[in-house]
């Protein structure tokens, strides 16, 4: 695995311990890129689920013997229900470095997804003003006056129709909540699986349940401890087909330029070929 310029990137713990997680995919001195699978959480601890911040940083406790607190860098997140690429930092310094990255909009993110519904175009931009809905998980699409909202953009190409679905390209230009899901809902195009934005259901139940469930990454849903309720919409959160594809960014030490592509999820049951198809990206991609 090569990056498009600098050394050698290394691929997660090469030196002193065999266990290595099946979601660590770089680790490359104080930078560290995971394959976050859908359901489990960037970080927070609703109901004392695990988190992938949880779970890295029990990581280096223990690969690297630290007692106490860990520290962790989170410059960005994903949704629950979103799989793919997220950065973590294991120092202040580069945690600082990739948080400007991300503030003067130098990282290019590259996410993948199943439409319910054609784009009317094959490609284009998407230009909207969002607002969250207050004391809700959701954004919503309104007029640019709107007071508190915030502009939208997104840059679009549909790859393939399959089955009775279209797999699109997006590169985020921006990064609102739920942007990439409430533009292309808004447009009567729901990203597979995202009840919570009109879509209808992708995966059946006991799909979505074993999704909560891996013990490779202990996460589970108690009923008991959250309440019957919360563990129904939890497992109705769990996965749509939006997936976080690539990253690009200058590395947060020797700056040169990274671009580090995750795997599709096996249940999107894509093609070889789709799987091959070149990214929207003037970097080649690091291929995990």
């Amino acid at each position: 695995m090569t990056s498009s310029s600098g050394p050698l990137l290394k691929i997660g713990p090469s030196h002193e311990m065999n266990n290595v997680p099946d979601w660590l995919l770089l680790e490359d001195g104080p930078l560290i890129v995971v394959n976050k699978p859908a359901g489990i959480l960037t970080e927070g601890v609703p109901c004392g689920e695990a988190t992938m911040v949880g779970l890295v940083k029990a990581w280096l406790a223990e690969k690297y013997h630290k007692p106490g607190n860990v520290y962790l860098g989170i410059p960005h997140r994903l949704d629950r229900a979103t799989s793919g690429t997220l950065v973590f930092t294991r120092n202040s310094k580069a945690a600082a470095r990739v948080a400007e990255q991300f503030e003067k909009r130098q990282v290019s993110k590259i996410y993948w997804s199943l439409l319910e519904q054609r784009p009317e175009s094959d490609s284009g931009l998407l230009v909207d003003w969002l607002l969250k809905v207050p004391d809700q998980a959701i954004s919503q699409v309104v007029s640019a006056d709107t007071a508190g909202a915030k502009e939208a953009r997104l840059e679009y190409r549909t790859l393939q129709q399959i089955d009775n679905r279209w797999l699109v390209e997006v590169k985020l230009l921006t990064g609102r909540m739920h942007q990439i899901r409430v533009q292309f809902a808004s447009r009567g195009c729901p990203v597979a699986g995202d009840t919570k934005y009109g879509a209808g259901e992708w995966l059946d139940d006991d799909n979505l349940i074993a999704t909560l469930s891996k013990p490779a990454l202990n996460v589970s849903v108690d009923a008991s401890a959250c309440g019957e309720t919360t563990a129904r919409q939890a497992a109705s959160d769990t996965r749509i087909a939006l997936h976080a594809r690539s990253i690009s960014l200058l590395h947060p030490i020797r700056y040169d330029h990274l671009t580090i592509e995750t795997p599709i999820p096996s249940y999107w049951n894509l093609s070889d070929d789709l799987l091959d198809t070149r990214l929207t990206s003037s970097v080649a991609p690091v291929k995990i």
